[in-house]
């Protein structure tokens, strides 16, 4: 295998392992008798309910494991589905998205909160048709915060999130007043009446499960799924428990932007290594890897398709002839032009793809800076540098040596001012003093011969 051979076995595996699609994996319970309360509307659409877990953090990876789910739920001919909502929150987008899926379902969703339904997770729950809340459990928390925990007081913003709010508690016949005060901190409402004390400004709204359900915003409470069902009148359905595939679980960790940050960057530094000191084999490897593992992320998570790994794939490519080709930087503009392009449609906004980049592209140039310092011996610009020192000891003369002259006494034939010419013999050879003016037909000596400059001195 050639010195690049390897670098198109590794796409090729790469391209292999994108065209893998997430298999979904569900797990059947018992069947029974007839549902009641609620199971009799739908006792003629199905006789399956679907549980499906809605943890960790809320992000494109979640709505896409959603989005499948809610597929195979209606593919198994589900009469309901029951969200087990345990969350923190996370992405507004991803939680408008799958605020949207519920809406749009045609089968019945109710929202069981397992333990906390905080931000982003209690608009999903906000969404279902019902909410049931385990007790212990709170709901609410819903300010809009940055990366770093940090409230973010843009009025545009708060405005855009309190309005998602109050529409999805409008929705279900939930008090739209609740929802503003569990979003905007300047908002006060008056609760004493109900819950015994009231949303002050300053404050984010938080509610247990009985105070949920006092201001109509859990519908019951109980302790398990299983209590869940019993309520919907569905505990004799056969339950589907349909939970992330290994592909799935995967791409969650790698689409966190701090884990696509990191991919970025060993993938800029492993290719730009390998490029620029071939032979080494392990850093174009990570390369590869570290560029199809953010590609496979982005994936499965719905972000891209196999258009970004074609250009990934003709990003390289270009890179590579243009060490090769004359182009005047053409190729290489190209091929980077390529892989940003890749990148970004990769990504789940182009800002985000933007910041991801220049952080990895600052601390790839670190790496490769540093590695190429270490490996100096080595490296593709060593193929146009001349390192071979013309010294004598390395058998270079840059012309022919007269050290056979030192020591010689001859006669200045003409003045030396302080060059000269002087006689040796019978061998006439232009000669310089130290500086000393010396008159013509006066016996000199030859002190020191330095390549063509042979030095001479009068003798007293």
């Amino acid at each position: 295998m050639n010195r690049y051979g390897w670098l198109k076995t590794a796409l090729l595996l790469v391209l292999g392992m994108l065209t893998l699609s997430p298999f979904a994996g569900a797990a059947n319970g018992s069947a029974g008798q007839a549902p009641a309360g609620a199971g009799e509307e739908g006792s003629a659409v199905g006789p399956a309910v679907a549980v499906i877990p809605v943890k960790h953090t809320v992000e494109q990876g979640l709505q896409s494991f959603l989005e499948r789910a809610f597929k195979e739920a209606g593919e198994a001919g589900a009469e309901h589905i029951v969200l087990v909502v345990n969350t923190l929150g996370g992405r507004v987008d991803s939680a408008s998205g799958i605020g949207e899926l519920i809406r749009g379902s045609e089968i019945p969703v109710t929202a069981f909160v397992e333990g906390k339904a905080v931000s982003a997770g209690t608009y999903i729950a906000l969404n279902a048709d019902h909410i049931v809340m385990q007790p212990g459990s709170t709901i609410g928390a819903a300010a809009v915060v940055n990366g770093s925990g940090e409230l973010i007081d843009n009025p545009k913003t708060i405005s855009f999130w309190v309005k998602q709010m109050t529409e999805a508690a409008k929705l279900k016949g939930r008090d739209p007043a609740v929802a503003q005060a569990m979003v905007d901190p300047a908002f006060e409402a008056k609760l004493t009446d109900k819950i015994g004390r009231d949303k002050l400004r300053g404050e984010i709204l938080s509610l247990s499960a009985s105070e949920a359900a006092a201001l109509g915003y859990a519908d019951h409470t109980a302790a398990s799924v299983e209590e869940t069902l019993v309520w919907l009148g569905l505990e004799q359905r056969t339950v589907l428990q349909i939970e992330p595939t290994l592909a799935e679980r995967v791409a969650r960790f790698l689409v966190d932007p701090i884990v696509t940050t990191v991919l970025l960057m060993l993938g800029i530094a492993g290719i730009a290594i390998e490029l620029l000191v071939p032979g080494f084999g392990a850093p174009g490897i990570v390369g590869i890897v570290s560029f199809g593992l953010y590609f496979f992320g982005a994936y499965v998570a719905g972000w891209a398709g196999m258009e970004s790994v074609v250009l990934f794939a003709v990003g390289i490519g270009l890179l590579a002839l243009e060490l090769f080709v004359p182009s005047f930087g053409i190729l290489g503009l190209l091929g980077g032009a390529s892989l940003i392009t890749a990148i970004v449609i990769a990504s789940p906004s182009p800002s985000s793809a933007f910041v991801s980049l220049l952080i990895a592209l600052a601390a790839a140039v670190v790496i490769v800076a540093l590695f190429a310092r270490t490996n100096r011996g080595r490296g593709i610009w060593n193929k146009f540098i001349l390192r071979d020192k013309l010294t004598t000891e390395e058998g270079y003369l840059s012309a022919d040596t007269k050290q056979d002259l030192v020591g010689m006494e001859g006669m200045s034939i003409t003045p030396l001012r302080p060059a000269g010419t002087a006689m040796f013999g019978d061998r006439r050879i232009d000669v310089v003093t130290s500086g000393e003016f010396v008159e013509a037909r006066k016996p000199v000596k030859v002190v020191k011969a330095e390549g063509t400059w042979i030095v001479v001195q009068e003798m007293k």
